[in-house]
Parts: C-alpha cells; sequence; structure tokens
C-alpha cells in the first residue's frame, strides 16, 4: 500500500461540513464593507522579498523568522505574502492610483507565516485587510473601528475588547526607542534570548513578550505616551472623543505597540479570550509613512487585518452558524431508459424552477441504496423514475420527511408538481 501523503504542517483543510460557517462570515462582511464604500482588490499570493523588508522591517519577528521565501528560476527572490497591506500598497504605486486619490480598499485571501502551529495561528491563514488610503484626520481612524464593532454585532459574536494606543509619529518613536534601549539595557541580564535578540533591532517589541518572568520589568519600563509629540496626542485625543460620541467602550494600552515597523500614531486590536494565547482577532492601525517608504507620493492611510479562522471559531462557539445546505428534490433512477432520460429531465426543472435545488443520483446503486442517499442529502421530497413511470408519462413523488404516500405527476406538468409537493412536505414538517 502506498504511503499516504499527510497535509503541510500547519496548512488546514476547510471541509464541506464546516465551510457553512466560512461563507456566512464572508457574505457579512462583504455586505457590511460594501455599505461603509470599500470596494475590493485582490493582490498575488507572491511579491518581491523586498517589498516586504521595506515595508514591514528587517529587524522584525516576521521577516527575520516567518516568511517563506525562495528563489525562483529567474533568480528573483521571491516571498509569499506574509500580509496584505504591502501587497496593495505595492499595487496603488505600479498602477498609479495615488496622486492625491482616495481610496477605501479591502481583499480576503491566504496569507503564509513559519510559526509554531496552535489554536487558532496556522501557517497559512486567512484574513480580511480593510484599506483606507488619503485620509490624514482621525475621523478615518473612528470610523474603521466602528466598522468593525459594527461587524461584530451583525455577526452576534461578544466579549471582545478594544485595546487602543498612540505610536506617535517617526521622529517620537526614535526617541523613545532610544529611552526603551537604555532601559532594558540595564536589565539586560533579566531578558530572555527573544528579548535580548530584539533589544538590537526592535526594542518596542520586548513589550508584546509573553514572558511571565518579564511582566514585573516591563511594566517598569517607559511609557510611549509619556513620549508623543503634540500632534500625535492631538489626533489621539480626537479620536477617544469620537469613540466615546457612537458609544465604542476601549481600553488604552500604552503597551500596545503591533509587530510591524510601518505603524504611527493610531494602533488598535479586539481581543478575546476565547482563543487561548494568540487572542488578538483584529489589529490595525495607522501608516502613514509606507507609501513613500515604498517609493510612492507621500500619502497617509490606516487600515486592519481580521484573522478569519479566529472570529469563524468565535462564530461557532456562539452558534451562529448557519444550518447546512441540503437538496429540495432527491432523483431516484432505475432502468436502462430512465437512465438515458434523467439528466435531460433534471436540467429541465433546473431551468423552469432555478431557485430550487436538484441533486441527481450518481453512480446507479438500486433503490434501497438511492433512498438511504436521498435521505441522507436532507432533501423533503424524491422523485423516482424509473423505465415503467417513463413508459407511462409520469414520475413519482415521495415526501421523505412525511408520512403521506406516494404519488405521481405527468412529466408535462413536473415543475408544477415540484411545486405542490414541496409545499405539502413544508406543510406536514409544520403539522
Amino acid at each position: 500500500m502506498a504511503v499516504q501523503i499527510q497535509p503541510i504542517k500547519g496548512m488546514n483543510d476547510v471541509l464541506p461540513a464546516e465551510i457553512g460557517a466560512w461563507q456566512y462570515f464572508e457574505a457579512c462582511t462583504r455586505e457590511l464593507l460594501a455599505g461603509y464604500g470599500y470596494e475590493e482588490i485582490r493582490v498575488p499570493l507572491l511579491e518581491h522579498t523586498e517589498l516586504f523588508k521595506r515595508a514591514i522591517g528587517e529587524h522584525t519577528d516576521v521577516v527575520g523568522k516567518e516568511m517563506y521565501t525562495f528563489v525562483d528560476r529567474g533568480g528573483d527572490s521571491l516571498t509569499l505574502r506574509p500580509e496584505a497591506t504591502a501587497g496593495i500598497v505595492r499595487a496603488l504605486i505600479s498602477n498609479g492610483l495615488l496622486r492625491g486619490q482616495r481610496h477605501k480598499l479591502w481583499c480576503l485571501g491566504p496569507m503564509f507565516r513559519h510559526e509554531a502551529p496552535q489554536a487558532g495561528r496556522y501557517r497559512q491563514f486567512w484574513q480580511v485587510d480593510v484599506e483606507a488610503v488619503g485620509c490624514p484626520g482621525p475621523d478615518v481612524d473612528g470610523e474603521l473601528i466602528a466598522l468593525g464593532t459594527r461587524l461584530w454585532q451583525r455577526l452576534g459574536i461578544t466579549g471582545l475588547k478594544l485595546e487602543i494606543n498612540s505610536l506617535g509619529t517617526a521622529e517620537s518613536r526614535r526617541e523613545y526607542r532610544a529611552r526603551l534601549v537604555e532601559y532594558f539595557t540595564a536589565h539586560e541580564s533579566q531578558l530572555d534570548a527573544d528579548s535580548r535578540r530584539r533589544l538590537g533591532g526592535n526594542p518596542l517589541r520586548i513589550l508584546d513578550s509573553k514572558n511571565p518572568q518579564l511582566q514585573e520589568l516591563i511594566r517598569g519600563a517607559p511609557l510611549l505616551t509619556e513620549h508623543l509629540d503634540s500632534d500625535s496626542r492631538a489626533h489621539f485625543e480626537a479620536l477617544c472623543a469620537s469613540l466615546r460620541a457612537v458609544g465604542i467602550p476601549y481600553e488604552i494600552n500604552p503597551r500596545l505597540v503591533r509587530g510591524l515597523d510601518y505603524y504611527n500614531r493610531t494602533v488598535f486590536e479586539w481581543i478575546t479570550a476565547s482563543t487561548g494565547a494568540q487572542n488578538a482577532v483584529c489589529s490595525g492601525g495607522r501608516y502613514d509613512g509606507l507609501i513613500a517608504q515604498l517609493g510612492g507620493d507621500a500619502t497617509p492611510a490606516v487600515g486592519f487585518a481580521m484573522g478569519v479562522e479566529r472570529l469563524v471559531a468565535l462564530l461557532v462557539a456562539a452558534g451562529r452558524t448557519p444550518a447546512a445546505a441540503h437538496p429540495d428534490v432527491y432523483v431516484v433512477v432505475s432502468g436502462t431508459q430512465a437512465a438515458a432520460q434523467a439528466l435531460a429531465l433534471v436540467e429541465r426543472l433546473r431551468n423552469e424552477r432555478p431557485q430550487l435545488r436538484f441533486e441527481l443520483n450518481a453512480g446507479g446503486g438500486n433503490f434501497k441504496a438511492q433512498f438511504r442517499r436521498a435521505d441522507k442529502s436532507g432533501a423533503p421530497v424524491a422523485l423516482i423514475l424509473g423505465d415503467d413511470e417513463l413508459a407511462r408519462g409520469v414520475v413519482a413523488m415521495k415526501p421523505l420527511r412525511a408520512s403521506t404516500g406516494q404519488t405521481e405527476c405527468p412529466i408535462a406538468q413536473l415543475a408544477a408538481g415540484v411545486d405542490a409537493a414541496l409545499a405539502a412536505a413544508g406543510q406536514a414538517g409544520r403539522s
């Protein structure tokens, strides 16, 4: 026997029994984003590695340890996208879509990071990415947060906590970084290996450490909010005022820094206690310098990304997933002549009743086997087409979820007969 090929570690299948929750989440998200004026964009899974190095930062864990990077046959270094913002920005620049224009964009798709797989975190994971490009003020920051809040309400997901912070400008971050390096260098002997590595490249990420032995040391570190420039402070205060005005509760977390270098000013996360250590389900912030950094015109921007797997898990836990879809009619076939005519008959029904779902038995089988399939399908009505029925110009109809008896309907009137049989089956199910 040949050895079975297993899935790659951290790459998960989404099976038909699970897909309904995904489709429900995606449909709600698409509808809401359209209502806020956001348009869909689709960008490649593969980009030049340099894009992510320049956008995300060479000293970040994502670029340093987690990217799937390879050299292609042409000698180019390419990377499977670890996040979508850099690719969207690249698309705006390379397609000449900036030049003072404003864009509200979103995309949905898989991202790739070589992390240790655990609950809520996979090496291939799906994200919805939402971006507002060209708006400098805190009003659009507030609108994005309101959009996220409305989505949780529409999905019926509760228990999420919104945390916000301001990272200030690049200049104020540089000053804060110097203070942070000074503080942690004085306590370097207490740092773990990861934090010592980050000290030289990205010291703000030490504040994100989940190591319980470092929490007291982190609590004593200087606060970024104490080093904000006046414009960033005014921007943040205006955002907080807008959130209060629409009744969105939030908590200011001065340790919230985000893991990517391109963020400035507003950063935010919705977190939950329901998905283990990886408790952020939606994260984002402002990245006013990124577009110029990647060669475009200086353009302010803000956005967020939602982890689909984590939100689908919350949907399932909340019991908000839709019932599995089933056919309205299952067609049982018996006999050579009937088998030759069955497809044409069912296709005619599909033309006449496009709102209904018809499942035609495939692969043969006796009546007993076919009725087992019909019952398992969940269809309320079975049509039975045999050589005898075909010769008489009729089709038999059998309710599968009610005790009423089997009837016959002329083939010429079959669409109307299906309507009547489904109506009767529905009435029987309610009685």
